[in-house]
């Protein structure tokens, strides 16, 4: 007995590892294709407004990879869905940097995008499975590994542009490198297990239990109702509507609004990014004592204040404050929805992740469509009000997750 414990921890904590570099695997290979886009749309001739367009395809592709992952992880499971969306993701990450025109990169980009939204999908399923072995929150720092491999990949660009590197040479060397450390963190993935068979307790008995429990034992009540699944999805909307809205318009506020410099006005997004991956490191703590409810209530509205510091600043350093506020208030949230998602039902996880985190994504692409045509209509600085009202309305429907949640029986 001891030396099974003994084997099931070993698998836990490797599972653990294999997640935070596939999250950060993840955020590399996105990292480098967006560091590179000036340089890919220079080299195949395009203009602002086709890249726009094409970018599209990106979005696309990633919505329907998460379509196709999520029931594929719940019958394969994620130790087989994992490693192929990775080497797929990986494999794509250099054809954009062999595109040619415009159509070459339209295709591209579409296999990138399924790329990784499939990759998005298994890896966030896998999280869940490794959450439910160590019955704690730690959703929130292997979204935090995403964070920190774009960081990363920011660095690590800059340095080869500076370089004059060809974007074919750097994302092939890239998607090379991606492929051998999917290789060698495949073996380190949890076992998949059936979420229940005839045999065990279903999803809808109250002693049914989550794989590889090495503490107390936790207990799945069946919560994963569609409407519910609905309401994780659209409250992932909105606030991943506030941090497409954060990714986009933070640098041209600080420039365009308050009149800072180029570079002065980079920091907001700096100062954006950084706060929303040291938060994450934070959350899972924070979720573990309060719930994930309190953090979605408490995260959200922080958010709100940060975003209405930052629209109504009168000065750069009160918007930067604003700006490091919202990525703080915001870091927790999102990964509360994903774990409720992927909770609500073993038997189901990966189709309910992908369903938010697929109108979640959705909502990222949107909030840049949203804000431009608004400003139109007022001006940039009160138009970004809109993503403060929408964070107040993921605060006040909050207690959706305190329903099921998991609780603990010896």
């Amino acid at each position: 007995m001891f030396v099974m414990f003994e084997c099931m921890e070993t698998s836990l904590r490797n599972g653990r590892r294999a997640t935070f570099a596939f999250f950060l695997l993840n955020g590399f290979l996105m990292g480098m294709w967006i560091v590179h886009i000036p340089v890919v749309e220079r080299h195949t001739g395009i203009g602002h407004a086709e890249l726009g367009r094409l970018l599209l395809l990106l979005g696309a592709g990633a919505f329907l990879g998460m379509r196709l992952a999520g029931p594929l992880t719940d019958r394969l499971g994620a130790r087989r869905v994992l490693p192929a969306s990775a080497a797929l993701c990986g494999a794509a990450v250099v054809l954009p940097g062999l595109a040619d025109g415009a159509p070459a990169l339209g295709a591209a980009l579409l296999l990138l995008g399924i790329g990784n939204g499939t990759l998005d999908v298994s890896m966030n399923a896998h999280a869940v499975e490794v959450e439910r072995g160590y019955d704690r929150p730690l959703m929130s720092a292997f979204h935090a590994a995403f964070s920190v491999g774009g960081v990363l990949a920011a660095l690590a660009g800059a340095l080869v542009l500076d370089r004059g590197w060809s974007p074919a040479a750097v994302l092939g060397a890239t998607a090379a490198g991606s492929l051998v450390v999917t290789a060698c963190t495949t073996r380190l993935l949890l076992p998949h297990a059936p979420a229940h068979t005839p045999s065990d307790p279903t999803p809808s008995d109250p002693a049914a239990i989550g794989p590889l429990t090495t503490g107390p034992v936790t207990t799945v009540r069946p919560t994963a109702s569609p409407r519910r699944i609905r309401i994780l999805a659209a409250l992932a909307f909105l606030l991943m509507l506030c941090e497409g809205v954060a990714n986009d318009w933070s640098t041209p506020h600080l420039r365009d609004v308050l009149g800072a410099p180029a570079g002065t006005a980079a920091l907001a997004y700096g100062a954006f990014a950084t706060a929303m991956t040291a938060g994450r490191m934070l959350a899972d703590r924070v979720a573990g004592r309060v719930g994930p409810a309190a953090v979605l209530r408490a995260g959200s509205a922080v958010a709100a204040a940060g975003l209405a510091l930052a629209a109504l600043a009168p000065n750069v350093p009160a918007a930067l404050t604003g700006w490091a506020v919202l990525g703080a208030g915001l870091s927790g949230c999102v990964p509360q929805l994903f774990s409720a998602a992927g909770h609500a039902d073993p038997a189901a996880a990966g189709a309910n992740v992908a369903r938010v985190a697929g109108l979640g994504y959705l909502g990222m692409l949107a909030g840049p469509a949203v804000i431009g045509p608004l400003t139109h209509l007022v001006p940039l600085g009160p138009a970004l009000l809109l993503p403060v009202v929408l964070c107040l309305v993921v605060s006040a429907a909050s207690g959706v997750l305190a329903p099921g949640r998991p609780s603990r029986t010896a």
